[in-house]
């Protein structure tokens, strides 16, 4: 990717010399020598520490919200700032997401198209290094890490590249407003595999997995920190008046968080797995994530996408509309 990662800080100082920005968000490297972590960059000056490789897992998406907020709430009466993105496919599906709920003004954004071949996982390098990395180095097909015990080891990169990259059937930023050229990963053959497996299992099995992830919540909150449209500035989880989920760890509590957060996200969400990655326990939140999102497209056809002006299934209405979630809640 180095001639991207050329190619990209060649633009993200030409849009500050240019004066179209104020600030762009992307990546820089990290303090363990290997891995990238989000940078905002507000001059040509620091555009020169950013940084574009396989490890560049985190949706920027999350800091959009933020950015455009003042005193809790999208600014409107000043001047909204002009920002750029760095993003993934599965970034900039998310910034799209969040321009139709109103947490940001289309015209404000800068939004630079990367080529993503699948990110490393950093879990996965670190389990088959099975050393402290010190450097990676991404070579096509194969992946060379210098550990801190001396070794240099080399495998496929494949092996460690992230679930939902294996997933993902939207590997190129398509509609950014600048795109950076390179090789992309191929589309995945189909978006719902992962939930049709998990869907022949009988019932028992079903729940038996969702009550053990569940059990080794702690309530962190990580998964909801992390995701890109869990921005409200206060959480149905913290809420007292009225209660509408408690606060501790004991099981039923935490099943009710994850599944209203997970409803919450019905036609939102990318399947970036920002939230399984964050998770401190590792928990699998995948089967329930896109088993939402294979529903939404099941019932309305809606995977979101690149479309800023494709309304969210969720706010609009036909006549025709099926209603079989209401009469026949148990069908399918």
């Amino acid at each position: 990717m180095s001639d991207a990662n050329h190619d990209f800080r060649r633009i993200a100082v030409d849009l500050f010399e240019k004066g179209r920005i104020d600030v762009l968000v992307g990546f820089e490297k990290g303090n363990d020598g290997y891995r990238s972590r989000p940078a905002f960059v507000k001059s040509a000056e620091q555009a020169q520490k950013l940084t574009w490789d396989s490890t560049c897992s985190q949706n920027l998406a999350v800091y959009l919200p933020g950015i455009f907020r003042s005193d809790g709430k999208v600014a409107q009466a000043q001047k909204p700032p002009r920002a750029a993105f760095v993003t993934k496919a599965c970034d900039l599906r998310s910034i799209i997401a969040l321009v139709k709920e109103k947490q940001a003004p289309r015209e404000s954004l800068t939004l630079i198209g990367m080529p993503c071949r699948g990110m490393i996982d950093a879990r996965k390098a670190a389990g088959a290094a099975g050393a402290d990395i010190l450097r990676l180095e991404d070579q096509n097909d194969r992946v060379e890490m210098t550990l801190a015990d001396g070794r240099t080891v080399s495998m496929d990169r494949e092996t460690i590249v992230q679930d939902a990259c294996r997933d993902c059937c939207f590997p190129s930023a398509e509609g950014a407003d600048i795109t950076v050229e390179g090789a992309c990963r191929s589309p995945a053959a189909s978006e719902d595999s992962a939930v049709r497996e998990f869907e022949k299992l009988p019932v028992e099995e079903r729940w038996k997995k969702f009550s053990t992830e569940m059990s080794r919540c702690i309530r962190c909150y990580a998964c909801r920190q992390a995701c890109p449209t869990c921005y409200c500035t206060e959480c149905f989880a913290e809420t007292n008046s009225p209660a509408w989920v408690g606060v501790t760890t004991e099981l039923t509590d935490t099943m009710i968080f994850h599944l209203i957060r997970v409803f919450h996200q019905a036609g939102r969400c990318v399947e970036c797995d920002a939230c399984v990655r964050a998770c401190p326990e590792g928990i699998d939140l995948r089967p329930f994530t896109k088993k939402i999102a294979a529903d939404v497209r099941a019932m309305f056809g809606f995977t979101p996408g690149f479309d800023v002006e494709t309304p969210p299934p969720l706010v609009t209405f036909a006549e025709d509309d099926g209603q079989d979630f209401i009469s026949e809640p148990r069908k399918g």
